[in-house]
């Protein structure tokens, strides 16, 4: 027994975080349910580390299990559902009390609450944690979300802050709390990843189909923006993005030979349906969940294009280039923030329901490097929570609030443009409608509680007696006259 930690599916995360966490100086132990994996592991690590590298594959689960130092900890990479309970229970046969599984895969959070339980039977500590970054940040630093037994993440802690992204202030790494927090909070982070791309996306669409920008000229743009308040690791892969040659003809442009179909792993879906489960509204991420589905109607949507009748885009037609990327950049910004608004209001909401005391400025600092949306910004939402733990919503946070006030103008102008030119913008609209709504102070929703009342009699509040609830009969009129 002398491996530091074992890690079993060696897919494409799970083979880039074993070879970080060997990189690192650790002794690491794999196994892989198809053992070509593991031999094709150690073949990279030999080549990569020149021989250096302390890891070594396990062909049985048995012999892999016995080679981890006491306590234990093994790391599981495997698809979320059937596969991960089968792998656990594999993995059991072998290990003893005291030693922890760590689920790093993307699962969802309540199946993370059962499998502790059943673990907890056995003496035998059960972590969900998330891992963002894709290929690249796992091999070379990614950001962890780890969330279970905090004795069970000190004792993993010297291997996580090593192999995490490093920025300013740190790895990209903190105890998120307790039970299932750890997959809560990197289903969020997905969340808002989805949001992010839907916005740029759509931002692409009014900077090529109605300001007439070519691939050229849309990358100059991104490249340009990274450079400011949006630096971001989804802008700067946008900007390169942009200037890929197609290898099958390289007078044209890869990205334009891209079917307009987005795919989903579900846990957009996830993030969607838990906002509706804790009541906190996520319209920027519900658009963008949508703006997927629709991506796969393509052959309604050829359909539909020759027989439903509209306003179609006019490249660069009467426009101010100037001023249409200078307003797209105000609305981008302006969208994203209310997106991190709400993933970062969800996650407070399931710590209180869930009494997890979750530090929303530590999760934004771990966001900084590694992870996918990663961005310049998150340092400020960072300090916007280290200031007020108890902020309300992010956009009441005083330097934000007069941010979201000086870039509505041009946030305004984009989004009636692109009603006026027939394109669909659903997450800018929806960003907009949430600031909108959030900052006024009486709603229509009046008139929707009354009618609710009238049918169901599910009785309402008056203005001028809070919080007692009444029922009136609506068809009963003044005059005595009935609705008809």
């Amino acid at each position: 027994m002398s491996a530091d930690i074992g890690l079993t599916g060696l897919g494409v995360m799970g083979q880039n975080l074993a070879l970080n966490i060997a990189e690192k100086g650790f002794e690491i132990s794999v196994h892989n349910r198809t053992y070509a994996k593991t031999t094709h592991t150690e073949e990279r690590s030999q080549k990569e580390g020149k021989g250096e590298y302390k890891l070594k594959g396990y062909e049985s689960m048995e012999d892999f299990v016995k080679s981890i130092k006491k306590p234990r900890q093994v790391i599981m990479l495997i698809t979320a559902g059937k596969a991960v309970d089968l792998t656990i229970e594999e993995l059991c046969k072998h290990l003893e009390e005291g030693d922890t599984i760590i689920d790093g895969g993307n699962e969802w959070y309540e199946n993370t609450n059962k499998r502790a339980e059943a673990l907890k039977a056995k003496n035998i500590g059960y972590m969900g944690m998330g891992v963002s970054g894709g290929e690249e940040g796992a091999r070379h630093g990614p950001s962890l979300m780890p969330g279970g037994p905090e004795e069970s993440y000190k004792h993993l802690e010297p291997i996580l802050t090593k192999i995490a992204a490093q920025v300013d202030d740190g790895p990209c790494v903190t105890w998120i709390g307790p039970g299932s927090a750890g997959n809560y909070v990197k289903m969020v982070h997905n969340g808002i990843e989805y949001g992010d791309m839907q916005l740029i996306s759509e931002i692409y669409d009014l900077l090529k189909n109605v300001g007439g920008l070519d691939n050229q000229e849309l990358h100059k743009v991104f490249a340009e923006w990274n450079q400011g308040e949006l630096k971001s690791f989804l802008i700067e892969i946008t900007a390169r993005l942009m200037t890929k040659r197609d290898d099958k003809d390289k007078n044209n442009y890869l990205l334009d030979s891209v079917q307009d179909k987005s795919g989903s792993k579900g846990t957009g879906k996830w993030t969607v349906q838990e906002g509706a489960e804790q009541a906190v509204p996520l319209p920027t991420m519900s658009s963008a969940l949508d703006a997927r589905y629709m991506s796969s109607y393509k052959t309604q949507r050829v359909k539909a294009s020759k027989v439903l009748k509209g306003p179609e885009p006019k490249k660069g037609e009467n426009i101010d280039k100037e001023q249409l990327i200078n307003d797209l950049r105000h609305a981008l910004y302006a969208s994203k923030i209310c997106s991190y608004a709400q993933g970062m209001n969800l996650i407070r909401e399931a710590s209180k329901k869930f009494e997890w005391n979750l530090d929303l400025g530590k999760i934004s600092r771990i966001w900084k490097g590694g992870c996918i949306i990663r961005a310049v910004f998150l340092d400020r939402i960072k300090n916007a929570y280290l200031k007020n733990k108890d902020l309300d919503n992010l956009l009441m946070d005083d330097s934000f609030a007069q941010e979201m006030a000086d870039r509505q103008e041009g946030w305004r102008r984009v989004i009636g443009l692109a009603i006026q030119q027939g394109v669909s913008v659903p997450a800018l609209s929806a960003s907009l409608a949430y600031y909108d709504a959030y900052r006024r102070a009486r709603l229509p929703a009046n008139l929707i509680q009354a009618q609710r009342d009238f049918f169901g009699a599910h009785t309402y509040e008056r203005v001028d007696d809070d919080g007692n609830y009444v029922h009136s009969e609506w068809d009963q009129q003044d005059d005595n006259r009935s609705v008809e």
